[in-house]
């Protein structure tokens, strides 16, 4: 008999999770081009130019059934159950997990692509502000005091950590961040009150009900004047990559796969469908929302199911959402269990804590 193939494509925290623990049972290939994990979450660090520490894939793998494929999956034949490679091989499956993720959409922004940064960019930026800050260069350009203007479009959770750990690790810069509706608008009275108090404290231009509706070189027109700007980061909302509507698998119109209560999808039940890749409502709950937050639970989940060890559907609530503001300063926003908010938040140090406490805890878990 031949033994059953389950690939999983993408090796962030859905599907590194879902990998290493069905790869406890079972022989698993993981297709992906990276030898170490992305930790998106941390992205606003690698931006600001800190140390971060990015495990080894296969030190997540240690122990387990797993193959790792450094390679780029560029196309799925689901009538063949065939995965198409970017180096021309192509890996055959019975059973898939599809979980490329999702990357920052430019929301067909004219001059947006062109002229600025989308956080998969960090490392890029942090060079580039390293260049700026180097001896000799502020003076040769004239600008010794002020290297220039950061502008961080964004008023979500990434907006916010980027613009707080830029203004805080470059404190010669003046950062601004641009946001079409409320920067922290989400959060209770009293954590929207302290994203604003920490990012006015650090120095932050913040620009509210200013939708970008052009990027040039020289910074951001906006619905309500112009910004001027040296360097745009760009940490807008994310869109699903774009894989799965090519292939032929059932999307919503946002383009995320639609799956069943086991995370299957719908028009082909041979592939389960994870993280930011699928619109996942769970009764109760809701829809979830794209983040760390809900991937990583449906990879645990999911490996579970291909180990044999659940047949339950998939299960989630919501308890708490936590944001960095630089290296003293946190919020942990309590949430009840439908993403809705509770009056009750923890900040400064303790908040900070807690931050870096399931920042650790991801890791771990992924195994």
């Amino acid at each position: 008999m031949t033994e059953k193939q389950t690939v999983v494509l993408g090796a962030g925290y859905a599907g590194l999770a879902a990998a290493a623990r069905a790869g406890k049972r079972d022989r698993v290939t993981l297709i992906a081009p990276e030898s170490r994990i992305l930790h998106r979450i941390r992205q606003h660090e690698t931006t600001a130019g800190l140390p971060v520490a990015r495990p080894a894939v296969a030190e997540v793998l240690r122990g387990r059934g797993v193959r790792h494929v450094r390679a780029r999956a560029t196309g799925l034949d689901l009538g063949a159950r065939k995965v198409l490679l970017d180096n021309g091989d192509t890996v055959a499956y019975d059973t898939l997990v599809y979980a490329l993720g999702s990357r920052t959409s430019w929301h067909g922004v004219p001059g947006a692509e062109e002229h600025a940064y989308p956080v998969e960019r960090a490392a890029e930026v942090a060079e580039r502000l390293r260049a700026a800050e180097r001896p000799g260069t502020a003076e040769r350009s004239g600008t010794a005091e002020r290297p220039g203007t950061v502008a961080v479009v964004g008023g979500g959770a990434t907006g916010i950590e980027l613009a707080a750990e830029l203004a805080e690790a470059h404190p010669r810069w003046t950062v601004r961040i641009v946001a079409a509706d409320r920067v922290g608008g989400w959060f209770s009275a009293k954590g929207h009150d302290h994203v604003h108090r920490v990012l006015r404290g650090l120095g932050v231009g913040i620009h509210e009900q200013s939708a970008v509706t052009a990027v040039d070189a020289g910074g951001l027109t906006t619905t309500a004047g112009r910004i001027p700007a040296d360097l745009v980061v760009w940490a807008a909302s994310m869109e699903p990559h774009p894989l799965a509507a090519r292939a032929g698998l059932a999307v919503t119109p946002a383009g995320q796969a639609v799956v069943d209560d086991h995370l299957r999808s719908v028009s082909h039940p041979e592939v389960y469908v994870i993280g930011d890749a699928a619109e996942v409502t769970v009764p109760g709950t809701g829809t979830l929302r794209m983040g760390c937050a809900t991937a990583l639970p449906q990879g645990q989940y999911l490996g579970k199911v291909l180990a044999g060890r659940t047949d339950k559907p998939f299960a989630f609530r919501y308890t708490a959402q936590c944001l960095s503001l630089g290296r003293r300063e946190g919020l942990l926003q309590f949430i009840h269990g439908d993403d809705s908010m509770r009056p009750t938040v923890l900040t400064g140090l303790a908040g900070r804590l807690a931050k870096a406490a399931i920042l650790r805890s991801v890791v771990l878990s992924l195994r």
